[in-house]
């Protein structure tokens, strides 16, 4: 692991954060995730709760970027709906974004303890998809 943690994005966080506190509603999105472009533009998204694992924010926030001309985030954030505040994407988003988004960096902890850290430290030995058109990993 590299260790390497960095400043906070906060405008990044509050867009995340009054996204969940003004789409996250009931039981079908309940939490948010905002995504700093390379030029500068924040995108966001919600998840979509469903029996069958529907997406989290996270690759909701993919798609919705790629959507809008967005092919390279630089930074991402969840936050959870009721005031939950900054949550660690999950094993699943934290592979995803590690394929798509190499150096991506993400916002982990609240408070004090806010960082931002890189993607592969989130997620040590890693697998690699290697068999992508295109790509090599």
């Amino acid at each position: 692991m590299t260790t390497r943690t960095g400043q906070v994005d906060h405008e990044l966080v509050e867009a995340a954060a009054r996204v969940a506190r003004t789409r996250c509603r009931g039981d079908h999105h309940t939490m948010a995730a905002a995504g700093r472009a390379r030029d500068g533009r924040i995108v966001t998204a919600v998840n979509a709760c469903h029996f069958t694992g529907g997406p989290c924010a996270e690759m909701v926030l993919i798609g919705a970027a790629a959507a809008q001309g967005v092919y390279a985030l630089d930074t991402v954030v969840a936050v959870g709906d009721r005031g939950r505040g900054v949550v660690p994407p999950c094993g699943r988003c934290r592979q995803m974004l590690a394929d798509y988004f190499p150096a991506l960096r993400v916002v982990v902890g609240n408070g004090d303890d806010a960082r931002t850290v890189p993607v592969v430290d989130l997620l040590p030995e890693r697998y690699v998809w290697t068999d992508r058109p295109g790509g090599t990993g």
